[in-house]
């Protein structure tokens, strides 16, 4: 889930169109997950084919990015590669919740509490190799470019948006403003009416953009202080301090200075944490990366969705057409451009 912000970030309301003629690194992984998450049905079980293979995160691709690019976006998917040693806390922690959460939804689907049965489903999403490798399949059908990262794709994807490959990172994750994006966009995946977990209220859920200059100027901080706050709140990467949230974290690295004294105050250190440092700020990325736009091919994609996991053809269709809309648009402008 990354570091939590939410309580000291004041993020900007966007449109999809906000973002037209830009092109958005996703962090795939987080952008998958959120699919397997949300795409389902009343009692929580994922969208599945005739086979019982599940196709949330297929539908997800080809439903949400047909939005995307009707829009004008430009999507560009990074995907994890190996992830940090200290990453593996953090990875266990998720396998414990898991296996928590399905014994759960098994239960409340019992008792026919479906409202709860949805809300501990969508806790137990289980992104495999196979998935992974589906997704990139239909990326590469829809034209889409993929990135495959040498370690965090939110690092990738933040060094992409650093160099000016791409306008943002877009993740769900703060993450993106540790590892220097300019900007990190949030709820694409999510975006249009939801309702809230085990409440009967629903909210618009509306794309959002952070800008990092702007952040660390509200904050007072430098990017290395916003850091050492991260230390202090808990990532991935390291527990943190217990009792220390957003707000307590930036007051004292604010009075100190950086994490050492900070730490000193509170008669606590961080194990790795320099090593922890070091993951966002000389993250493992590629220094170069060329992203390429392509026809989408719509036979392939039929064939895939439609004829291998049984999905609508019209529906399908209906989705195609708008990716074949936004490149003919992308290259006419081109065209423009180039003889005006």
């Amino acid at each position: 889930m990354g570091v939590v912000l939410s309580d000291i970030v004041s993020p900007e309301a966007r449109t999809l169109e906000d973002f037209s003629g830009k092109i958005l690194a996703i962090d795939a992984f987080n952008t998958l997950y959120q699919f397997l998450a949300i795409i389902r049905q009343p009692d929580g079980t994922p969208l599945m084919d005739r086979e019982g293979r599940v196709t949330s995160h297929l539908s997800g691709l080809i439903y949400r990015l047909s939005n995307f690019v009707a829009a004008g976006i430009r999507p560009v998917f990074v995907f994890d590669g190996e992830p940090p040693r200290l990453k593996a806390r953090t990875i266990r922690e998720r396998v414990e919740v898991k296996v928590r959460a399905e014994r759960q939804w098994k239960e409340a689907v019992e008792i026919g509490d479906l409202a709860t049965a949805r809300t501990k489903a969508m806790q137990t999403s289980r992104l495999t190799h196979e998935m992974v490798g589906q997704s990139q399949r239909l990326l590469g059908l829809l034209g889409i470019p993929v990135v495959q990262a040498p370690s965090e794709g939110e690092a990738q994807a933040s060094a992409m948006a650093r160099a000016g490959t791409a306008y943002a990172a877009a993740s769900q994750d703060y993450d993106s403003l540790l590892f220097g994006s300019p900007r990190l966009v949030k709820n694409l995946a999510i975006t249009g009416r939801r309702k809230l977990p085990r409440k009967e209220v629903y909210v618009d859920v509306v794309p959002e953009e952070i800008g990092l200059e702007a952040t660390l100027a509200s904050l007072g901080v430098t990017r290395e202080q916003l850091v050492d706050m991260a230390l202090l709140i808990g990532t991935d990467f390291n527990e943190g301090v217990k009792g220390i949230g957003p707000k307590k974290a930036l007051a004292l690295i604010k009075k100190h200075g950086s994490l050492e004294p900070a730490l000193a105050e509170l008669h606590v250190d961080i194990e790795s944490k320099d090593e922890v440092r070091r993951i966002f700020l000389e993250p493992r990325v590629l220094a170069d990366v060329a992203v390429e736009f392509r026809d989408p091919d719509t036979d392939g994609v039929r064939a895939m969705l439609c004829d291998e996991f049984a999905f609508s053809r019209d529906r399908i269709d209906q989705a195609l057409a708008k990716f074949t809309a936004a490149r003919g648009a992308q290259k006419q402008k081109s065209l423009d451009g180039w003889f005006g």
